[in-house]
């Protein structure tokens, strides 16, 4: 059965985990996102670390998901806080560590989404800090900034 979160044409996805600094910007931008009104196929989910487990849920042949939008951060070593839109040809270029959900890649499952015929695009913000395993809330100014940016480059992909 497919859970209700998944019963929309396009998905925004944020993950990250915001007790780690700058890995809670995916989280931060589906919580600006909330507070926009949206098309009614568009659906929002807080993965946290679980972004895989939503992913394997999507590969079900009842789910309508046509889109997924996938909100994290990068590392490309840019400057902090910088914004860069990414296809599926991409993730061979990110940096493990900075694109898994606590050792499950999820690149292998969007490579998966895609051969399911799902268009994946995915919006990434270079971090300045990870603090994982020390705890410290909130991002940093740079990854801060950026925000606002991130959230137009959602909506205008939820255009398409």
């Amino acid at each position: 059965m497919i859970p209700d979160s998944l019963k929309f044409k396009k998905l925004v996805i944020g993950c990250g985990n915001m007790i780690f600094a700058d890995d809670g910007f995916g989280y931060e931008v589906i919580s600006l996102l909330e507070k926009m009104e949206l098309p009614e196929d568009v659906g929002l989910i807080d993965a946290g670390t679980g972004a895989p487990y939503y992913l394997m849920s999507i590969m079900d042949e009842d789910c309508p998901v046509e889109k997924i939008i996938i909100v994290d951060i990068i590392d490309f070593k840019l400057e902090p806080g910088t914004l860069k839109k990414l296809g599926i040809e991409n993730l061979t270029k990110i940096d493990k560590y900075n694109f898994d959900a606590h050792d499950m890649p999820l690149s292998d499952y969007l490579l998966k989404a895609k051969e399911a015929g799902i268009e994946i695009v995915i919006v990434g913000c270079q971090a300045k800090r990870v603090t994982m395993p020390d705890i410290e809330v909130g991002l940093t100014e740079e990854v801060k900034n950026s925000l606002v940016n991130a959230v137009e480059m959602v909506l205008e992909e939820l255009k398409d």
